[in-house]
């Protein structure tokens, strides 16, 4: 099986309609590092509450609607009713691999220990996904009233050690992908119609069970795992001293 195009990942999200503190029912607010995300509104009405450098925002959701957002991003997912969204993941894999960051208050995003124990769903998993959007809504809160910056650095603390993993997950699947088009580009350019004899469908099957997400209940779909090495031709590291190989 290929895996989806660009090395996309997708959900099928049910957003969570628990009331919160301000009043408000949904996810739990947070921000990707590297990924970008967009989503596709299937149903119900809602919005997306994003907070930037630029300032806090708040975009409705209504069917029909396609809304996305780069690195950086704080969002919170708000239920105004039958909220459900496809999601489209950037590096599929990466997010995955802890991409995202909570907004828990700032004690918590200082203590590895503690963020990791904040974000953990043990036990009841209603229960402790409930427990961890209520404690990133609080850190949201805050933030909304300043120190962005802080957190910004909290996240990188809290994630440096996993870079150069994401860079190895990065390289073997979106790069990978973005070679292969530049390699079926030359071969075109050359009169090499080779690639287009080996042209194939895929199939994922909708997951029967739905997982405890950040924002709601999530059927994600699985992709298959990219080659272990980039593809022949595609880019090598652009860093002076590239990761250490974790295969």
């Amino acid at each position: 099986m290929t895996r989806l195009p660009g090395s996309v990942g997708i959900s099928e999200l049910t957003v969570y309609d628990w009331e919160a503190a301000d009043g408000l029912c949904g996810g739990a607010p947070h921000m990707h590092l590297v990924c970008s995300e967009a989503y596709v509104v299937i149903g119900g009405a809602g919005s997306v509450q994003t907070l930037t450098t630029s300032g806090f925002a708040d975009t409705p959701l209504h069917p029909g609607d396609v809304v996305w957002f780069t690195p950086g991003t704080i969002h919170r997912l708000v239920n105004g009713g039958g909220l459900r969204l496809v999601v489209l993941m950037q590096n599929s894999g990466l997010p995955e691999a802890g991409d995202a960051v909570f907004t828990f208050p700032a004690p918590v995003l200082a203590d590895p220990h503690a963020y990791r124990a904040a974000a953990a769903l043990t036990g009841d998993g209603a229960a402790a996904a409930r427990r961890r959007r209520d404690l990133a809504l609080e850190g949201f809160l805050a933030l909304r009233e300043g120190g962005l910056r802080e957190f910004h650095i909290a996240a990188h603390c809290l994630k440096s050690d996993l870079l150069d993993a994401w860079w190895i997950r990065w390289r073997d699947g979106p790069l990978a992908a973005a070679a292969a088009t530049g390699l079926q580009l030359e071969r075109l350019k050359a009169g090499d119609l080779s690639h287009l004899g080996h042209g194939e469908v895929s199939r994922l099957e909708r997951p029967e069970h739905q997982l405890f997400g950040m924002c709601g209940r999530l059927h994600t779909y699985p992709v298959p795992d990219p080659p272990t090495r980039p593809l022949r031709g595609a880019p090598g590291s652009p860093h002076p001293h590239p990761p250490k190989e974790l295969f």
